[in-house]
């Protein structure tokens, strides 16, 4: 997963930027007067963080030494910056595969190799930012729950067709379903115009730097998108088979495109996303034909990563394989159903 990638910058449509507890926006003074034997020097630093507090610090720091930078001033560096360094290195998996070497950086505790940062560090920020996605996602979670939505989290790799696949499953099912539709994109509105345009009500997230949707971020397109009671909301998840993979948006499934233009050993190259999706839809069946593609070998290598995935083959182009998707989706969302109860 990304620990330090630069997810959260997420804006929705309107130009609004999601807002964060404003009770953690404001700012505090750290002051560090330090001498170094060749003069004193302060500095004073205002920095916005989520709390308050001042530091003091005074050390004394004789030198019997001079430096000089080329300017008409002395700098003492009579400022002190605590930074953490984690100086355990993690050395890569050095291994003799098939057909020659390969270096492993996922071969350690955390699965993921950061410079500059041991195992360990990482596996502790990666509890953090998970633990606080799932306190969102439980909350979105409950509200799925009280409003009898159904809610589908799409996720692939881009360019598999979950747009042109989602606009054939809303123009299929909309005079039977309610439906509305999260977009999740880096930048533009593109896909979100492209669901308008079948009726249905679209909100677009747009993740800057990040790499994937949150729930934070699902939570905020909620208060706006506000899905009718006993619908279905589609998620379409920014494009990347890796970082979605770990990051619960309070769905009740994840739904893997893969599409046939992809290689069919894409489950075994990644494996967390296949573990974590409860249905795989390999797309673009009607290209069959024009490709070397073995479809037995893709599923093989899916059900490898999780015998329990259910497999469907489709064509958002055909509508071959649909009909059983929309079987699979109405008998899921009849389940989550509730009813309201009459006044009186």
């Amino acid at each position: 997963m990304c620990t330090v990638c630069g997810c959260g910058t997420a804006a929705l449509e309107n130009g609004g930027k999601p807002e964060e507890d404003k009770a953690q926006s404001h700012s505090h003074t750290h002051r560090h007067s330090h001498s170094h034997g060749h003069g004193d020097h302060r500095h004073d630093h205002d920095h916005d963080h989520d709390h308050d507090h001042t530091h003091d610090h005074d050390h004394d720091h004789p030198h019997g030494h001079t430096h000089d930078h080329g300017h008409d001033h002395d700098h003492p560096h009579d400022h002190v910056h605590d930074h953490h360094h984690d100086h355990a290195h993690a050395h890569p998996h050095h291994a003799h595969g098939e057909g020659g070497e390969k270096l492993d950086f996922g071969a350690g505790l955390a699965g993921v190799h950061v410079p500059g940062l041991s195992q360990e560090r990482i596996v502790q920020i990666e509890r953090d930012i998970l633990s606080k996605n799932r306190s969102h996602a439980d909350v979105n979670r409950a509200h799925f729950a009280e409003t009898g939505v159904l809610a589908l989290n799409f996720v692939s790799s881009p360019g598999s067709g979950k747009t042109t696949l989602l606009v054939r499953v809303i123009e299929d099912l909309k005079d039977r379903q309610k439906i509305a539709v999260i977009e999740g994109d880096q930048q533009t509105s593109n896909d979100a115009e492209r669901i308008r345009a079948t009726g249905v009500r679209a909100i677009q997230v747009n993740t800057g730097k990040g790499c994937h949707l949150d729930a934070h971020m699902i939570g905020k397109a909620l208060e706006t998108l506000a899905p009718s009671q006993n619908s279905l909301l589609f998620i379409e998840n920014v494009g990347n088979l890796v970082c979605p993979a770990a990051f619960d948006l309070g769905e009740a499934h994840k739904v893997v495109l893969l599409s046939t233009t992809e290689g069919e050993d894409k489950p075994a190259k990644y494996p967390d996303m296949f573990a974590a999706a409860d249905l795989m839809l390999l797309n673009k069946s009607d290209l069959l034909p024009h490709l070397d593609f073995d479809v037995g070998a893709c599923i093989g290598h899916a059900l490898r990563v999780n015998p329990n995935l259910q497999t469907l083959v489709v064509s958002a182009k055909t509508g071959e394989g649909l009909a059983a998707f929309y079987a699979w989706i109405e008998a899921r969302a009849a389940r989550k159903k509730v009813v309201t109860k009459k006044a009186g």
